[in-house]
């Protein structure tokens, strides 16, 4: 039997917090076991398996992200949003890097679906962009140009890949200020660059 107290949700915050401490992939139900002071297959009756708390990580990880950049865009437009929306996403993953690289992993669509959280990511996401006059499929393809630039940018500046003098932070405003130029002028579907 599982030690009083022990919750699903405090399982999957203690796996947030072993994450950040030891990397996303060494979160283990007998990693959190041990924190808790019980046996493995206690753990089994909050959660059905380590792929399960992984995932139920990534929407809680998910989660905080977008409410730090709903925050932060709130009454915002174009670059001022687009600015704050990249801040916060590079603040959070540099912040709780295992965190953050629980919402990298590939979770079911079903569960996406019903998940207020993620609903809400695309939300506001899709509307910082909308702001720059983008509808579908530029807003797919949008979306996917930002979350590859942050991630990239994030996950080298995160590993130290950045060995020249200039300071990374010019360098993130430089990438914000072409990221703004290019959605300002983004070739919507349709029309040619061929002239």
């Amino acid at each position: 039997m599982a030690r009083a107290g022990i919750t699903a949700d405090r399982l999957v915050a203690a796996a947030a917090e072993l994450a950040d401490d030891v990397g996303f992939e060494n979160v283990t139900l007998s990693a959190l076991a041990r924190h808790f002071g019980v046996k493995d297959a206690s753990l089994y009756s909050h959660v059905r398996n380590l792929q399960d708390l992984r995932t139920r990580l990534a929407l809680l990880a998910g989660g905080e992200l977008i409410d730090r950049i709903a925050t932060v865009v709130a009454g915002r437009a174009g670059k001022d949003a687009l600015a704050a929306f990249a801040g916060a996403y590079r603040e959070y993953a540099l912040q709780h890097p295992g965190r953050y690289a629980a919402t990298q992993i590939r979770v079911d669509q079903d569960l996406i679906a019903g998940s207020p959280a993620m609903r809400r990511t695309a939300e506001i996401t899709y509307g910082m962009l909308r702001a720059y006059g983008l509808e579908e499929p530029d807003l797919t393809d949008a979306v996917r140009l930002l979350r590859s630039t942050f991630h990239g940018y994030c996950a080298l500046e995160s590993s130290g890949a950045f060995g020249a003098p200039r300071a990374v932070q010019v360098s993130w405003d430089k990438a914000i200020d072409a990221l703004h130029v290019l959605l300002e002028h983004w070739p919507r579907e349709g029309t040619t660059s061929d002239a």
